[in-house]
């Protein structure tokens, strides 16, 4: 048994939030606890939004102050700096950290103790803070992301694209760790939609505009144009929400809208679903969608843009389409096909649960990271 040290810096990841990045770190902490490893948490913010099965971790909070970006840049380096000095205090055989802006705690726990580090790479923050945010100390964040990559004993990274930043920014070896799936918790419903029923075309995840969900609105629209009958879910919730209700209004879709959902209700939410969308736009390719692995394992047929990760994990014409980001036409048709035919999405459906099962499993994704770590710590 480890006594494994999580330390998730990010004041933008809620150890029990609802978003993909909580997700990933709970299912993290699941898979180490079902290996029969002790995990304390380390983080900025804990979140309120506990499963009943995570209730006894033990999260240590150190909050970030400050209100501007400087200040809160600031914060962040003190935090991070508290938080260090609670996991030498507390000691650990292993520091897992979940790369985030200004923190090379594990590389400090590493120099303080001698542990080894697992840095957990999911985006260039950097250059994603510099494009999308504000960054007022840029040197400094350059500088400690390089100490944290160039310290870590395994860096795992979500995609290729994100192995290559690593390494261009002083990881030796990199590994691609792409984002699982919990497929005990996420299967498919035990009773299928009749052929007569309209089908539910769903989208799970935060309503933001790089995840296209108004292309979806869009492609729905075209749908019924054509005279078929499909349904629309969007799980979730973000700052597109007010203006995707008014289009798919305006537009005469049938559409429904839950608001944001708890981790442990998302299992129950995907089994009302047909058919899941992923329709990001032409992006930034590095990231891993977290919620195509919980589609694919939720016995969904995934229609998907081809962009990031996402042709890596849907196998079109198997598991899924594939079709042109941004091209609401293009999504049109790709649903249109799994309407019309209903074997079709049926066949697609049970391959994407069996491949969820065989190749997407968080408990494989931990064991392939820490295969880089010393045996005699990790085994």
């Amino acid at each position: 048994m480890m006594r494994v040290a999580y330390l998730v810096a990010d004041p933008g990841v809620p150890v029990f939030g609802t978003k993909g990045a909580s997700v990933h770190v709970q299912e993290i902490v699941r898979a180490f606890r079902a290996r029969g490893d002790d995990v304390t948490v380390y983080a900025t913010r804990r979140g309120d939004h506990v499963p009943s099965d995570l209730a006894d971790v033990r999260v240590v909070v150190q909050r970030v102050q400050g209100a501007g970006a400087e200040q809160r840049e600031r914060g962040i380096r003190d935090a991070v700096a508290a938080l260090t000095a609670a996991i030498v205090a507390d000691g650990c055989d292993l520091v897992y950290e979940r790369f985030s802006l200004f923190s090379a705690g594990g590389a400090d726990v590493a120099d303080a103790l001698g542990a080894p580090v697992v840095l957990e790479v999911n985006a260039p923050l950097v250059e994603e803070q510099r494009r999308h945010r504000e960054l007022i100390d840029e040197q400094a964040a350059v500088a400690i992301a390089g100490r944290a990559l160039q310290r870590a004993d395994v860096t795992a990274c979500v995609s290729e694209p994100v192995a290559v930043w690593a390494r261009e920014h002083g990881a030796s070896r990199p590994l691609v760790a792409p984002n699982g799936v919990n497929t005990d918790r996420v299967r498919p419903p035990l009773v299928r939609r009749g052929d007569d029923a309209p089908p539910t075309v769903g989208f799970v995840g935060t309503l933001k505009p790089w995840h296209g969900v108004d292309v979806l609105v869009d492609a729905m629209a075209e749908l019924a144009r054509r005279g078929r009958r499909a349904r629309l879910l969007v799980v979730g919730d973000g700052p597109q929400r007010a203006d995707l209700e008014a289009q798919a209004q305006s537009l005469g879709v049938d559409a429904g809208f839950t608001g944001a959902v708890a981790p442990e209700d998302v299992p129950a939410v995907l089994q009302r679903l047909d058919i899941g969308v992923a329709p990001y736009r032409a992006a930034d390719d590095y990231f891993s969608p977290l919620k195509v692995s919980e589609y694919l394992a939720a016995g969904l047929p995934v229609v998907g843009s081809r962009v990031g990760q996402v042709p890596s994990l849907v196998r079109h014409g198997r598991s899924g389409l594939l079709t042109a980001p941004g091209d609401p036409r293009a999504l049109a048709d790709a649903l249109q096909m799994l309407v019309d035919d209903t074997a079709l999405c049926r066949r697609m459906a049970d391959q994407a649960r069996q491949q969820a099962v065989a190749e997407h499993g968080w408990g494989g994704v931990l064991a392939s990271i820490l295969g880089g770590v010393p045996t005699a710590v990790a085994s």
